[in-house]
């Protein structure tokens, strides 16, 4: 398969595309600050918001990513990014069949008994379409949209402008390591032969996990570009947010299960929980599991972040200050004031909170989905802004994604359960040298390696 390359027509329409928002923006508040005049900040919002609602590619999951980060943009707008959906218009029959001519060649048709026009989903990437094998089986086709070698670069160059921005609104803190950490991730999305990876480490991690299941990979239907799987059944999981407490409790530890197991283990997360990369499967008939969906955004990180993380967790519940300071420095935190290590305090006692406690609760008691750490966010954002910019280590952007997008999961399901136990039954062995093996040799039978490099700017 011809690799396709970053074509610079391709850059410079994506260029003049997110310009229009992005450096719009820019201008309109450096002509502010010109003339001494003030700005009104939602209305601006709103504006950026939906320039960059109609773009397919990767800006707009950057955008989303950024929204859950407290401070990483200013308040307003986050707000507004964070309604940006992912549910792109399709591409067209004609596209589909050329593209999938350039990744299985000519004959691809007669490698399936059946292959969909209209796509079941359409992304910020790439659709999936539906198929049968000649065997029989129902398949998932994951295949990307053409030019997003060109989007990504060109996105990622404009980011730079979003920080450049937000840098001359005085921020709390210094952006440098979240761009280097998105633009590492982002690109990685774009290689479906290592989503598969990804997708065989879940299996294997989870294998014995009957609340979960993860869609069996498609090798021979497969490339850089396209990502064959078995199909899985399942409903939108909020269908079931309304269902008995004892359905959306089994959902709910299903998720907790899916995310922690994988992390204090093997040192791996998905980086991405929001509420279209889950479904559910019945057994006889009765909600039983959650389908773990999308791959692409998938964070392994060095077992030393995974020992900070429980060193934190033991330190609050145990009001050690020499192990939270030390989990801190883990993490990548350098500098580390009373002043500061308080306020990030905040924060953790927020995400730490469910887990600290032996008792059956929800995550986070009379909170709405849309809420969810808000409260806690203006919090460090206004002592951040009293202390000056602090440097955000690369771990923490999907670490917190995540901790933010599985809370507002577990919020919308309103289960009632006991974290604290749920999460030491996951931690009660933990080994950092036992993690290291594990985790070594889990990536090594998939074809991943452990502390991967950044991927390298072009």
């Amino acid at each position: 398969m011809a690799e396709e390359s970053n074509r610079l027509s391709g850059r410079l329409k994506r260029y003049a595309k997110v310009s229009t928002g992005v450096g719009g923006q820019a201008a309109k508040f450096a002509g502010a600050r010109l003339f001494g005049l003030s700005l009104d900040d939602q209305k601006n919002a709103a504006e950026l918001a939906k320039s960059l609602g109609g773009l397919k590619g990767p800006l707009m999951k950057v955008a989303q990513l950024l929204a859950t980060i407290p401070e990483a943009l200013p308040a307003e707008y986050a707000a507004e990014l964070q309604q940006l959906q992912s549910d792109a218009p399709p591409m067209g029959w004609p596209f589909v069949k050329r593209r999938m001519q350039a990744e299985l060649g000519r004959g691809w048709q007669s490698k399936f008994s059946s292959f969909e026009k209209e796509p079941a989903a359409a992304a910020s990437l790439g659709q999936v379409h539906r198929a049968v094998g000649t065997d029989g089986e129902a398949l998932a086709c994951k295949l990307q949209y053409p030019d997003m070698d060109s989007a990504v670069e060109a996105d990622l160059n404009q980011l730079q402008m979003l920080f450049a921005l937000h840098r001359r609104m005085g921020p709390a803190i210094d952006t440098t390591e979240i761009a280097k950490e998105i633009s590492a991730r982002i690109r990685e999305e774009l290689d479906y032969e290592r989503e598969a990876r990804h997708m065989a480490l879940y299996a294997d991690i989870l294998r014995d996990e009957t609340l979960v299941r993860v869609p069996e990979f498609k090798p021979d239907l497969s490339t850089r570009r396209l990502l064959t799987m078995g199909w899985v059944d399942g409903e939108r999981l909020l269908t079931f947010k309304d269902e008995p407490l004892e359905v959306r409790n089994r959902l709910s530890v299903a998720m907790f299960r899916a995310w922690w197991r994988p992390f204090s283990h093997y040192g791996v997360i998905h980086g991405d929980p929001h509420l279209g990369n889950y479904t559910v499967f019945r057994t006889d008939g009765e909600p039983a599991g959650i389908n773990l969906l999308d791959y692409g955004c998938i964070r392994i990180f060095p077992t030393s972040f995974v020992q900070g993380v429980l060193d934190l967790y033991r330190g609050l519940q145990n009001d050690n200050r020499d192990q939270i300071v030390s989990a801190y420095e883990r993490w990548g935190f350098t500098g580390l004031s009373n002043e500061l290590i308080e306020i990030l305090n905040i924060w953790a006692r927020f995400i730490y909170g469910p887990l600290l406690e032996d008792r059956v609760r929800t995550i986070a008691d009379g909170i709405r989905p849309g809420q969810y750490g808000r409260r806690e966010a203006f919090a460090v954002h206004k002592a951040l802004k009293e202390k000056g910019p602090v440097t955000i280590p690369r771990e923490f952007v999907f670490m917190d994604r995540a901790a933010i997008g599985l809370g507002a999961v577990f919020l919308h399901l309103r289960g009632e359960l006991n974290y604290y136990q749920l999460l030491n039954e996951q931690i009660e062995d933990f080994d950092i040298d036992t993690l290291t093996d594990r985790q070594g040799q889990a990536l090594t039978r998939v074809g991943l390696e452990p502390d991967l490099p950044l991927v390298a700017a072009e």
